[in-house]
């Protein structure tokens, strides 16, 4: 007996649960807190943007809606490093690095709230970006594709898209991971693992030690990193989006953190949670492990917090408000985005929504 092959998950951290650096051999970016305060703001835009949003769906003014609590520093980590001309191809928890990479607030919001104008992204760094994509994993495949396009332009630009853990389940998924390795194509993989699958855990959604390992079949490169440091997320991701740009091919990184909040505003978490969980998780989340580091570097104080976070409430709320005032679009919209020429059937059918909703 011979051993034909070999493999290894190589994990990164920087940042652990107390504020503290795990070693001297870290990213420039550790002591960079210029850019450490903006991605600190931006973890607390997201924040407070779910806590608005579940609010919005409790009082009827808009439709059902998975938070990221909890999870900020995946989105904000990734979505920080990716240039205007890269593509990002999001799944329904992916409003932080939509965020990043330019889409407002309030167009997330219109999306959820069944007005699919908020898909129809104004800032020029978003507007090839691919809309929220709620069926589970068909985005992978998205991303291939996208990134198959730029790979035949000879362009050096990346592909970026995020998945849960339990979407990593899905046929989609593997087959995305095989196209890429075949042809080496330039597109990044971010699991998020929250550790659930709605009310799944890990233990009983895989028989793997990692998600990450599940690159190896399909021969690309993978990462597993702690998602609630998001200085070791933004440096594992640099790292595969300039590999990605330059020929490189694939990379696959797992991310693990814990969801602090409910599935979407659809799900109760307290029926499947077991105890303590949430109060280890609170422990342990993003922001307070990087205030922590900003604080115990003299870069941070109580007073900095409080400006911050009222600031915060005041950008958030103005786009609330833009959601909220936003008029009503026409009936005949529904129809009017799904196909270049409606078909004979589809515009029969139109016409019948534009008389009915006349009434």
């Amino acid at each position: 007996m011979s051993i034909v092959a070999q493999f290894e998950v190589s994990f990164y951290q920087y940042l652990d649960e107390n504020g503290e650096l795990t070693s001297k051999d870290v990213p420039a970016l550790a002591k960079d807190f210029k850019t450490l305060k903006k991605l600190y703001r931006d973890m607390a835009i997201v924040r407070q943007m779910d806590s608005k949003a579940y609010a919005l769906q409790r009082t009827g003014k808009m439709g059902t809606y998975a938070a990221a609590t909890g999870q900020e520093a995946i989105g904000v980590g990734f979505g920080s490093i990716m240039n205007a001309e890269d593509v990002l191809v999001p799944y329904y928890r992916g409003q932080a690095a939509m965020i990043q990479h330019g889409t407002r607030i309030e167009e997330i919001l219109l999306y959820w709230g069944g007005d699919e104008r908020g898909s129809d992204f104004q800032a020029e760094s978003a507007r090839q970006d691919f809309p929220i994509a709620v069926p589970i994993a068909t985005q992978s495949l998205h991303a291939t594709g996208v990134a198959k396009a730029m790979q035949i332009r000879g362009e050096k630009r990346c592909v970026f898209t995020e998945i849960g853990e339990g979407g990593t389940s899905q046929g989609d998924f593997y087959e995305a991971l095989n196209l890429a390795g075949i042809w080496n194509l330039g597109v990044v993989f971010v699991i998020n693992n929250n550790q659930w699958a709605i009310s799944v855990p890990s233990e009983i959604q895989t028989a793997c030690q990692t998600y990450a390992q599940k690159a190896f079949a399909a021969g690309i490169d993978c990462v597993q990193v702690d998602g609630n440091d998001v200085i070791a997320v933004r440096d594992v991701a640099e790292k595969a989006a300039e590999k990605a740009r330059n020929g490189g091919g694939a990379t696959l990184i797992e991310a693990i953190t814990l969801r602090l909040c409910d599935h979407t505003t659809a799900d109760d978490a307290s029926r499947y949670r077991p105890d303590g969980e949430l109060d280890e998780g609170w422990a342990k989340e993003p922001m307070i492990r990087l205030r922590k580091y900003l604080e115990h570097n003299n870069q941070w104080s109580e007073s900095d917090e409080q400006a911050m976070q009222a600031e915060v409430v005041e950008s958030v709320q103005k786009s609330v408000d833009n959601y909220l005032n936003t008029p009503t679009d026409k009936t005949e919209a529904m129809f009017d985005n799904l196909y270049a020429e409606l078909p004979e059937r589809t515009l029969a059918q139109r016409e019948l929504a534009i008389a009915r909703g006349a009434k």
